[in-house]
């Protein structure tokens, strides 16, 4: 039986393209009203049409925001806040990754920023308006990547030995930790917390990756799935009426399954959660 969302209020980054599309796309047929994040004007604009045209008289709307600014997220916190008096369902799927080093408008790690401290901020932020929705949801999009992660915290931005799927995998890591370190201090607040990963899926996300891997992609994409595959996790996670005290959970697909011994680390997890205060200007 398909959920009924029509009293529920989601939030999707990275909602203009791949499976934050697809996902948006899904619940706002479920009766949702929903709520895409994107960055470029010209995308989100089309994606805001793509999905009222296939729902008519839903309740959709387009909220442009640049993740890689600290600044960014914050103005997209205060937009939510002053145009949502709920929130049901933050959906955190924006990332990205990049060929060669790059850091952003605040002297971080792009990588890191937009696949982990963009989230991190976004959801503090909007914790509040989370826990006066309860019951509601915190899903964040993670990967198997992060089973091959390490987590260096005298080099957590990879200044040092810079690799495009080293800094992806360490992102995807602190996504893991992040959602079980939440999930722990919201504990009996009925806001749950849980992460996922989607599955490889032939997405916009890889078109920064280094030239000398775009022909392998290419071939790789063959036997990935569609973005409409890839996005079903994420709808099970956001809308399933079974998983709604289910929280500190990794999935792989619609599997849950545990995730790596350096994710299950709760001290790893605080001190992430310390740092990663620290760089975005948060008390811990």
């Amino acid at each position: 039986m398909v959920p009924d969302l029509a009293h529920r209020t989601i939030l999707v980054t990275g909602a203009t393209s791949g499976i934050g599309l697809v996902a948006a796309r899904e619940l706002a047929a479920m009766g949702a009203e929903v709520a895409l994040v994107g960055r470029d004007p010209g995308r989100l604009d089309a994606a805001l049409r793509e999905v009222q045209g296939r729902t008519p008289g839903g309740r959709i709307h387009a909220l442009r925001a640049d993740l890689a600014s600290l600044a960014g997220v914050r103005a997209l916190a205060e937009e939510v806040r002053a145009r949502f008096p709920r929130l049901h369902v933050l959906l955190n799927d924006a990332g990205g990754v990049s060929a060669r080093r790059e850091v952003t408008v605040d002297g971080l790690e792009r990588t890191f920023a937009v696949n982990h401290l963009a989230p991190y901020l976004l959801t503090r932020l909007l914790a509040d308006r989370l826990r006066e929705s309860a019951p509601s949801r915190v899903v964040n999009v993670a990967s198997v990547a992060h089973r091959h992660a390490d987590l260096d915290f005298d080099d957590l931005q990879l200044a040092r030995g810079y690799r495009t799927m080293r800094a992806y995998a360490r992102s995807k890591l602190a996504n893991v930790l992040f959602t079980r370190e939440l999930a722990r201090r919201l504990g009996g607040s009925r806001v749950t917390a849980n992460c996922v990963h989607p599955g490889a899926v032939a997405t916009r996300i890889w078109s920064r990756a280094p030239w000398i891997a775009r022909p392998v992609l290419l071939v790789l994409k063959r036997f990935m799935r569609t973005p409409e595959e890839g996005a079903r996790p994420l709808v099970h996670l956001a809308a399933s009426p079974e998983l709604e005290a289910l929280t500190g959970a990794y999935f792989e697909g619609r599997r849950q399954v545990e995730p790596s011994d350096l994710a299950r680390d709760p001290a790893v997890a605080e001190r992430l959660w310390d740092e990663s205060a620290r760089l975005v200007g948060l008390p811990p």
